[in-house]
């Protein structure tokens, strides 16, 4: 193997350690938005040779209720669960959370940022983000 090879490499895992820690900084710093900070959905990060993909629990959601933004190479989602009942009624337990979220998750340089896309099923957003070599920028991804 070549020394620019290797020097490649290298760099690489240092950009991805790089990538990780600006995540975990902006996963700190952006606090959820309401004062009790109750409903912080879930989510798995998954890679493959195509393709990062973003799962996120949200149950109760409705896809016009889900925001998903790209800035500065930061993807956020943002939502709001509300938990009503009747008139007349009163909880006696309460387990589900509420409230309003949002989660932001720093992108990996490799990430087609034009052909990011969002699905929500079953109470379950998915966010592909395609592997490329071409960067490009875009600010809102509407959820199919």
């Amino acid at each position: 193997m070549s020394d620019f090879t290797e020097f490649g490499i290298e760099i690489e895992k240092h950009l991805s350690k790089i990538g990780k820690d600006v995540q975990q900084f902006m996963e700190k710093i952006v606090p959820l938005t309401n004062e009790d900070k109750d409903f912080a959905p879930d989510c798995d990060i998954v890679e493959s040779d195509e393709e990062y993909k973003i799962l996120l629990d949200l149950p109760g959601l409705a896809k016009k209720e889900i925001g998903i933004a790209l800035k500065n190479n930061v993807l956020t989602i943002k939502g709001e669960r509300d938990i009503t009942i009747s008139e007349g009624e009163e909880f006696k337990r309460q387990e589900r959370k509420r409230g309003a979220f949002a989660r932001s998750f720093a992108l990996a340089e490799n990430v087609n940022s034009a052909e990011i896309s969002a699905s929500f099923r079953n109470g379950v957003l998915t966010v592909s983000m395609p592997k490329s070599d071409k960067l490009k920028d875009t600010t809102s991804i509407p959820v199919n």
